[in-house]
């Protein structure tokens, strides 16, 4: 076997031509295959049912089990201003944890948005452009992706309006201005400016914000508004398949030096980091070629998988969307005000979830933020890459199973998905550094009256 660098960065022609979908080899029995149910009729959604939300091309691969899908021209151009992404072996760490294992992460963070949510916002803004529409509304947890679309909408030139969860704005404030410098729009949420702000500012005036509201108003405004389309950087088949490109990367990058990952690891907020990351090595698994150990961690405040239900739910707070069938805390569900703003999602992406309902997703856990932190800065001191406390999560399990390695002396190869830095966020760094992180996680009673919004459906 060939020794692996600390880094290894593929040239141009190793950028994928087509991504992967996942949903062509996953098994579905009779009837299962009703992701999402008509918010009027309750029946089960067509692609045309999303026509006015989002882009009809969108809206087909929403639903599509088409295993490839072609990557246009003009995205894959623009990936090849930042793609491939490098993998690195975290050598340094291995030393620093005196570990057997061997530890490797793909590293999302190395473009202007920081993280990996400029894979799917370019594929969005172009299918809308390519449609003819002129403006765009979305929304943002912890600014990533309200940035990446930002950017790709400077560069296809339509308009965007971002509803930005009004807590992640005053703990990010520099996501805010970097997110205005690329020419979009950006409106606190919740807000006076729709119905669906209206309504949760009447009921509690100083609501900081969730990514549930901020996509009702983002939804709101796009159908009605002229020539406007909604799009959503997580939780959506589409987006999983745009961010495949990940994972086919990474599996290039371990191949050319015969290694296969044992354990693979990502945060898990909405899903499409982790699914990106494991998408390849799932498709393996599905089809029987290998059996890799997956691990998802979401924060111990938002724990849609590892405490959730598996329901039909709506993706946001209003009821105006679609019911996904997915693991959920219930769309009434008000997660705490955690630095992983990323990760304060009610659902989990109906891809992962029938993933982990089905036992292909082995390992679900949640972190609290102290701990999530902790190993952010033992990361930072042997890697030199601040890593977003989204990504964080990952680096914690990453070394829990590095340690284990440790106390059985078996060594695996540990590949873990750090989906963007954390240059935009030393405030919550300087925090805990201070001492002044706290851990939290809901009661079952707070659990419950997340439930309790959940409704009654046939499927």
């Amino acid at each position: 076997m060939k020794q692996f660098p600390n880094r290894v960065v593929l040239d141009e022609t190793h950028t994928p031509k087509s991504w992967y979908n996942m949903f062509a080899d996953m098994p579905f029995e009779e009837g299962e295959d009703a992701f999402m149910l008509h918010p009027g009729t309750m029946q089960p959604a067509k692609p045309e049912d999303l026509y006015p939300v989002f882009a009809e091309e969108l809206c087909r691969q929403e639903f599509t089990r088409e295993r490839h899908i072609e990557i246009p021209k003009e995205v894959r151009d623009y990936y090849l201003s930042y793609r491939p992404s490098p993998m690195y072996r975290a050598y340094a760490l291995e030393k620093l944890l005196d570990t057997p294992a061997h530890i490797y992460f793909k590293y999302e963070g190395q473009n202007t948005s920081g993280s990996h949510k400029l894979n799917s916002a370019i594929a969005q803004a172009y299918y809308n452009k390519k449609q003819g529409v002129k403006r765009l509304t979305t929304e943002t947890g912890a600014g990533q992706w309200g940035t990446a679309l930002s950017m790709a909408c400077a560069h296809f030139g339509l308009e965007l309006e971002v509803f930005m969860v009004k807590i992640s704005a005053q703990q990010k404030p520099y996501r805010k201005a970097i997110i205005e410098t690329f020419g979009a729009d950006i409106t606190l949420s919740p807000s006076n400016t729709t119905n669906a702000g209206r309504g949760v500012l009447e009921n509690d005036p100083d609501n900081p914000g969730s990514l549930g509201t901020a996509i009702s108003e983002a939804v709101e405004r796009a159908v009605t508004s002229e020539n406007t389309r909604y799009t959503l950087g997580s939780v959506l088949n589409q987006v999983v398949i745009h961010q495949s490109v990940i994972g086919l990367e990474a599996k290039e990058q371990l191949g050319m030096y015969d290694v296969y990952p044992d354990i693979i690891i990502g945060c898990a907020g909405g899903g499409s980091n982790f699914a990106g990351l494991m998408s390849a090595f799932m498709g393996d698994r599905l089809t029987g070629k290998a059996k890799p150990y997956f691990i998802a961690v979401e924060p111990a405040a938002c724990p849609s998988m590892t405490r959730g239900r598996y329901a039909y739910d709506f993706c946001d707070t209003a009821r105006v969307t679609p019911l996904a069938k997915m693991y959920t805390l219930g769309c009434g569900f008000m997660p705490s005000t955690i630095h992983a703003g990323g990760l304060r999602y009610h659902g989990m992406s109906p891809t992962l979830s029938k993933l982990y309902h089905d036992g292909f997703i082995d390992e679900a856990r949640g972190a609290f933020q102290s701990e999530i932190f902790k190993a952010a800065t033992i990361f930072t001191r042997a890697e030199g890459i601040l890593p977003a406390p989204e990504s964080a999560h990952a680096i914690s399990a990453a070394i829990d199973e590095a340690n284990k390695c440790k106390e059985t002396g078996v060594a695996k190869n540990i590949l873990f998905g750090l989906s963007g830095h954390g240059n935009f966020d030393l405030g919550a760094y300087m925090q805990y550094m201070e001492g002044n992180t706290h851990d939290y996680a809901p009661t079952d009673n707070e659990l419950e009256k997340g439930f309790a919004s959940l409704i009654k459906t046939n499927s």
